[in-house]
């Protein structure tokens, strides 16, 4: 059996590596997440991570485990995506100060056409985050692949007052949560 991560995410490829998995291929997925009206954001992410799984399955043979994830950020009940240009970051950080936001992350394991999904959730709660701050943030380039145009694991962490979850959900993999679905699986 092969693990294929169905990512291209370098974080996602750290994340794995960190928890003891050095022996895995990456297929990124490179289709389009749509999200259909009326998905729970839950539902959104599983049904997102699933497709991407499925994809790669494509390219793989019966015995791969495929593992597959999408992270979606939330405010006020509506998804906030990667930004377009570096004024939909900045808009989008202007929007995220001095909240609350809901990082969502959907996992999908597939293997020989059987599969799983799973989701979790985590408040993220940022300071107010002045126009300079912002300004600065984004000519880094760090926020511009991000859902929700930051990364809390990078200079954006600054902007973090408090998170109530996983923060491995946060990168956009909630570790314990796909341990325990590899275990079950």
């Amino acid at each position: 059996m092969g693990l294929v991560l169905a990512s291209g995410s370098p974080r996602r490829f750290e994340l794995l590596k960190m928890i003891g998995f050095d022996d895995f291929r990456v297929i990124p997925d490179t289709t389009d997440e749509v999200i259909s009206p009326g998905w729970a954001p839950e539902q959104a992410v599983c049904e997102i991570a699933l497709k991407k799984a499925k994809n790669v399955s494509l390219l793989c043979g019966e015995d791969d485990m495929i593992i597959a994830a999408d992270t979606l950020v939330y405010l006020d009940g509506q998804p906030i995506s990667k930004p377009e240009d570096v004024d939909d970051a900045a808009a989008i950080l202007r929007r995220l100060s001095g909240r609350r936001h809901t990082v969502f992350t959907g996992i999908a394991l597939l293997k020989g056409g059987v599969h799983d999904t799973g989701a979790e959730m985590t408040d993220v709660y940022f300071r107010e985050i002045s126009d300079k701050e912002i300004s600065a943030y984004i000519e880094t380039g760090e926020p511009m692949d991000k859902a929700g145009a930051y990364g809390a694991q990078g200079r954006a962490a600054v902007f973090v007052r408090r998170i109530e979850g996983d923060f491995f959900n946060v990168m956009g993999l909630p570790l314990c949560r796909l341990s325990q679905m590899l275990k079950e699986f």
